[in-house]
C-alpha cells in the first residue's frame, strides 16, 4: 500500500458527511441522598419506611431496543446513607411478573436475566467510577470504569444486596460500604450516578443516562449525587488471611528419586487493603497465594511467537486496569496486524523458573532426575493505587522473588543448581488529564533487577530491564469530536555478552539475517537499547467514524522481562472508514459496515504485509446477530520466514470468515464461528466451531463448545542445517515442507450455582492435533520463493493429545471471605505419527494416567 493510497483514504474519512447524532437522554437533576435516621436491615423487600418516602428517581430511557424512549416498565429508586454506607432501593414494576427471566449464577459470572445496576463515580472526574450490579435471581456483580466507559470486572468489592421477586415484579436493596470506595474530603461532596434497569424479554436496556450508539463517552453523562452532608473519608483496614492444603499425585517416572507419585503440603498468608490518605489504596501480601482455579487451556504452538495467556491470580488481576497503558482518551483502538505491546504482563511475575539445568548430560551414559518448582516464590508484593490529584492517576506496584534451585540427581550424585535468581520487579504509572478531560498526558517506568548466584545462569536472563514510556491524547472540534492519542516508549537491557547475542538473534529481531541491510549481530555487546511509538486519530461520534493510525518499533525495542512483546523492526499503518445505521428497521436493530487499508515494512523498506479489509456487524430485531469479515493481503516480502536466515517472498491470499448467533434469552442458546484463508500457492487454513448453551432450569448452565481446523501450509519452516556448498544461501540450507494438519478441540462446560454465594463450576477440554510433513525442500535464492529438493535431519511427524479439566467448589460464607474447594486433572501423549485418527488417539489419551492435583483454600474477611 503506497503513501499516496493511504493520504487519498485519509482525505475520504476527513471528508465523510457528519450526519445527525442520536439524542441523548434529557439532562437528569442532581439526584438528592437523604441521610438515615433508623438502621436498614439488607433483605431486598423495601419494608422500611424510608423506601415508600420522598421524590424518587422514575425517569429511566432505552439505550435499545427504541433508544430514548422512555422505559416500558416503571422504576423508582431511592438514596440513602449513614456514617459508613450509601444505601439505595429500587422498585422495579413490571405488567408481567411471570415472565421475568430470573437466572442464578455464581458471583460475577454473566447469565441471562433481569437486572439492575448502580453507577457511582466518586471522585467526580468523570472519567471513572464503580459498578454494583444485581440480577433478580440475587446474583452480584461488581467493577470498576476507566477511560469514561471502558470496564473492568477484575474488582471485587465487600459489599451486599438482596433481590425479591413478587407480584408487582421486583426489589432490589444495597449496601454499599464507603471502605470500599475512595474519594475527596470535600465540602460539599459531588459524586457522579447512574443507575441501568435490563428488562431481558424485551431487549430492553435502560439508564437515567446513556450513551447514544452515534457517540462516545458514559461517566462524563451521569447527573449528580448531592446531599452527602458531613461524609468525610476515613482510614480503613482490611486484611484476608488465607490457609491451603493441596494434595498433587501424579504419575511416577520409574527410579526418579524426588517424585513417588504424591506430595500433600500446606500454606498460610494474608493480603492487606488499606487506605492512604482518602484517594488512595494500599494492597500487600505476605507469602501469597497464587495457585490459580482456572487452568490454561491447551495449545501447540509451532510458530516463532511465543502464547499469551490471560492474568488469573487474584492479586494481579483486581486492579489491573490502574496499569494499562497506551490506549488513552479515544473509545476504540484498530490494529491491522500491529504488534501491540503490552507494557505490564504480571505473568512474568513469580512464572516457573527459566533456567536451564547446567551441564551438558550424555543421553547414552548419564542417569539425570530433577525437580524443579513450578513457580517462583514471591516473597512480598505491594501495590498502590489512587489518585494523587483528583485528575491524577496513580499506580505502583512491587514484588521481589526468591531465588529458586532445582534439585538434582546425576548418576547417583545429588546436588542442586540455581535455575531463577532472586528479582525485583517494578512498575509504576501516572496519568493527569487537562482542561476538563480534553487532554492527558501518562508516563510508566518499570524496572526488573536480577542477582545471579551462577555463572552461567546469567548467560540465559537479563540482569536489567527498563522501560520508559508516555502516552497522552489530546481532542479537538465540537464536544471532543476528534481524539488524537498515542504513546512513545524507550527500552534498556542488559547482561553478560552471550545473552545480548541471544536477544539479538531471537525470533523478536533476528539480527542474524545475511542480507539485513539495517541490523547486523554486535558479539561484544552488553546492553541492548529500542524506542518505539504509535498515533491514532479517531473521529469519536456520528454516523461516519474513521479509526486510522501509524507507528513504529525499532529493531532493539525489547521489553518482555516486565511486558509482552511478539515483533520489532516494523512500520505499521493503517486507515479505516466504518458507517453505523442506528435507527431500528422492520427487522433491523443496528448495522455498521467497515472498510481500512492497511501496510506495514521493516525499517530496511521491505514491505512485508498489508491488505484490503472489509468487515459487518448486523444485530436483528429478533436478537439473532451476524458479523464478518474478508480480507486480501498482496504478494509481500518474509523477513522471519527462514528464522533468521534470507528475506523470501509470501504469496498472496484471501480471508473470509463469519460469526452467527442466536437469541442469547433463551433456554438454548447457538453460535457458528467459520473461517478460512486461501494463499496464491495453495495453501490453506479454515476452520469451524459450532457453540451451544443450555440452561435446563434457572441455576444450571451447560455450554459446549466443539472446534475443527485443518490446515495445509506448503512452506511450512522446519529447520537451518549449516551446508557449506548452499552458497546461494549463505552456507545454510533452510528446510521448508508441506505440513497437513488436523487439530479438534472441545469446551465442556457445566455452571451449578445452589444460591447465590455457593456454587459449582467445572471444565473439561480434550485437545488433538496431529501434523504430517512432506515434500522436504529448501530455499534456493533468498527473495523469492523457489526451492529445491532436500533432506531433513530427522522426522517432523507428531501426534499430540491433551485432556485438561477442574472442578471449583465455592462458598462464600460471608460478604469477602470464601471457601474453595479445586479438583484438577490434566493427561497428554505424544507420538511421532502425523496420522491423524478419532477414535484411536482418543482412546489413547484416555488411557493415560492423568495428574491430579487437589486442593482446599478458605479466606478470612477481617474489616478493621
Amino acid at each position: 500500500m503506497s503513501p499516496r493510497s493511504l493520504m487519498i483514504i485519509g482525505l475520504l474519512a476527513l471528508a465523510a458527511p457528519a450526519m445527525a447524532l442520536a439524542a441523548a437522554a434529557p439532562p437528569h437533576p442532581p439526584i438528592q441522598a437523604q441521610r438515615l435516621a433508623a438502621p436498614i436491615t439488607i433483605d431486598g423487600r423495601l419494608d422500611e419506611a424510608v423506601w415508600s418516602s420522598g421524590t424518587p428517581i422514575t425517569a429511566f430511557y432505552q439505550a435499545g431496543p427504541d433508544q430514548g424512549e422512555p422505559s416500558s416498565q416503571k422504576s423508582e429508586v431511592r438514596v440513602y446513607y449513614d456514617d459508613d454506607a450509601l444505601y439505595v432501593g429500587a422498585r422495579l414494576w413490571d405488567s408481567a411478573p411471570d415472565s421475568m427471566i430470573a437466572r442464578l449464577s455464581r458471583r460475577d459470572v454473566s447469565v441471562p436475566s433481569d437486572r439492575f445496576s448502580v453507577y457511582l463515580d466518586p471522585y467526580h472526574d468523570k472519567r471513572s467510577g464503580y459498578y454494583f450490579l444485581i440480577n433478580s435471581a440475587g446474583t452480584l456483580f461488581d467493577g470498576t470504569l476507566s477511560n469514561d466507559g471502558w470496564e473492568d470486572t477484575s474488582w471485587d468489592g465487600v459489599w451486599n444486596a438482596q433481590a425479591h421477586r413478587d407480584s408487582k415484579g421486583w426489589t432490589a436493596e444495597y449496601r454499599i460500604p464507603f471502605s470500599q470506595l475512595r474519594f475527596q474530603n470535600a465540602t460539599p461532596q459531588v459524586w457522579g450516578i447512574n443507575f441501568r434497569r435490563v428488562i431481558l424479554r424485551r431487549n430492553e436496556e435502560a439508564f437515567v443516562a446513556y450513551q447514544p450508539r452515534d457517540e462516545s463517552g458514559f461517566v462524563s453523562r451521569w447527573p449528580e449525587l448531592v446531599g452527602l452532608d458531613g461524609l468525610h473519608a476515613s482510614r480503613t483496614v482490611e486484611l484476608l488471611p488465607y490457609a491451603t492444603s493441596k494434595g498433587e499425585f501424579v504419575n511416577r517416572v520409574s527410579g526418579d528419586p524426588f517424585h513417588d507419585g504424591s506430595r500433600i503440603n500446606g500454606d498460610i498468608g494474608f493480603d492487606l487493603r488499606t487506605s492512604i490518605g482518602s484517594r488512595m489504596t494500599l494492597n500487600g501480601t505476605v507469602n501469597p497465594d497464587f495457585g490459580q482455579v482456572e487452568v490454561d487451556p491447551a495449545s501447540l504452538n509451532l510458530s516463532d511467537v511465543e502464547t499469551f495467556f490471560q492474568e488469573k491470580r487474584p492479586f494481579f488481576v483486581e486492579g489491573s486496569s490502574n496499569f494499562r497503558f497506551g490506549n488513552e482518551g479515544a473509545s476504540d483502538y484498530w490494529n491491522f496486524n500491529w504488534p501491540e505491546p503490552t507494557f505490564f504482563y504480571s505473568r512474568r511475575i513469580g512464572r516457573s523458573p527459566q533456567g536451564s539445568l547446567p551441564g551438558t548430560p550424555d543421553p547414552d551414559n548419564d542417569v539425570v532426575y530433577a525437580d524443579v518448582p513450578i513457580g517462583t516464590t514471591i516473597l512480598g508484593a505491594a501495590k498502590l493505587t489512587g489518585k494523587i490529584t483528583p485528575s491524577t492517576n496513580f499506580g505502583t506496584l512491587h514484588a521481589i522473588t526468591a531465588r529458586e534451585r532445582a534439585k538434582m540427581w546425576v548418576n547417583g550424585i545429588d546436588s542442586k543448581a540455581e535455575v531463577e535468581p532472586f528479582a525485583y520487579y517494578g512498575v509504576m504509572r501516572g496519568l493527569r488529564e487537562f482542561k476538563d478531560r480534553k487532554q492527558g498526558l501518562g508516563s510508566m517506568v518499570s524496572l526488573v533487577q536480577r542477582s545471579f548466584d551462577r555463572d552461567d545462569l546469567s548467560n540465559e536472563l537479563n540482569q536489567t530491564s527498563a522501560v520508559g514510556a508516555l502516552d497522552g491524547w489530546t481532542s479537538f472540534g465540537p464536544n471532543r469530536l476528534w481524539v488524537l492519542s498515542g504513546w512513545a516508549a524507550g527500552t534498556h537491557v542488559r547482561g553478560t555478552e552471550h545473552r545480548m547475542l541471544a536477544l539479538q538473534q531471537s525470533s523478536r529481531r533476528y539480527y542474524q539475517r545475511p542480507d539485513a541491510g539495517h541490523v547486523s549481530l554486535d558479539p561484544d555487546a552488553t546492553s541492548l537499547s529500542g524506542a518505539g511509538a504509535r498515533v491514532w486519530l479517531n473521529k469519536e461520534r456520528g454516523q461516519w467514524t474513521t479509526n486510522s493510525a501509524f507507528g513504529v518499533i525499532s529493531p532493539g525495542f525489547e521489553m518482555n522481562d516486565m511486558g509482552f512483546q511478539t515483533r520489532s523492526d516494523v512500520t505499521n499503518g493503517h486507515v479505516s472508514v466504518s458507517r453505523r445505521f442506528s435507527t431500528p428497521g422492520k427487522y433491523r436493530q443496528y448495522l455498521q459496515l467497515n472498510g481500512a487499508l492497511f501496510g506495514a515494512t521493516d525499517l530496511d523498506g521491505n514491505f512485508t504485509n498489508g491488505g484490503i479489509f472489509h468487515s459487518g456487524s448486523l444485530e436483528f430485531r429478533n436478537r439473532v446477530s451476524l458479523e464478518w469479515w474478508d480480507t486480501y493481503n498482496p504478494p509481500a516480502t518474509s523477513v522471519r520466514g527462514t528464522r533468521g536466515g534470507p528475506r523470501m517472498k509470501l504469496p498472496g491470499g484471501f480471508e473470509s470468515g463469519f460469526y452467527l448467533d442466536s437469541d442469547g434469552t433463551r433456554t438454548r442458546f447457538y453460535s457458528l464461528n467459520g473461517n478460512l484463508y486461501v494463499k496464491a500457492d495453495g495453501s490453506q487454513d479454515w476452520s469451524i466451531s459450532p457453540y451451544m448453551e443450555w440452561k435446563p432450569v434457572s441455576n444450571v448452565l451447560l455450554s459446549f463448545g466443539p472446534g475443527f481446523n485443518r490446515s495445509i501450509e506448503k512452506s511450512m519452516y522446519v529447520e537451518t542445517i549449516e551446508d557449506p556448498l548452499a552458497t546461494s544461501t549463505f552456507g545454510n540450507r533452510y528446510v521448508f515442507a508441506n505440513l497437513d494438519q488436523t487439530t479438534i478441540s472441545t469446551n465442556f462446560r457445566l455452571s451449578w450455582a445452589f444460591t447465590p454465594t455457593i456454587s459449582l463450576q467445572t471444565y473439561v477440554q480434550p485437545y488433538l492435533s496431529a501434523g504430517t510433513y512432506t515434500n522436504y525442500k529448501a530455499l534456493a535464492q533468498p527473495n523469492t520463493r523457489e526451492f529445491v529438493a532436500t533432506v531433513p535431519s530427522a522426522p517432523q511427524d507428531f501426534n499430540y493429545k491433551s485432556l485438561r479439566g477442574s472442578a471449583v467448589f465455592r462458598y462464600e460464607y460471608m460478604p469477602g471471605s470464601t471457601l474453595y474447594l479445586v479438583w484438577t486433572q490434566d493427561r497428554s501423549d505424544y507420538v511421532e505419527n502425523g496420522e491423524f485418527e478419532f477414535g484411536r488417539d482418543a482412546q489413547r489419551l484416555f488411557d493415560r494416567d492423568g495428574d491430579n492435583i487437589y486442593l482446599a483454600k478458605v479466606t478470612y474477611y477481617l474489616g478493621l
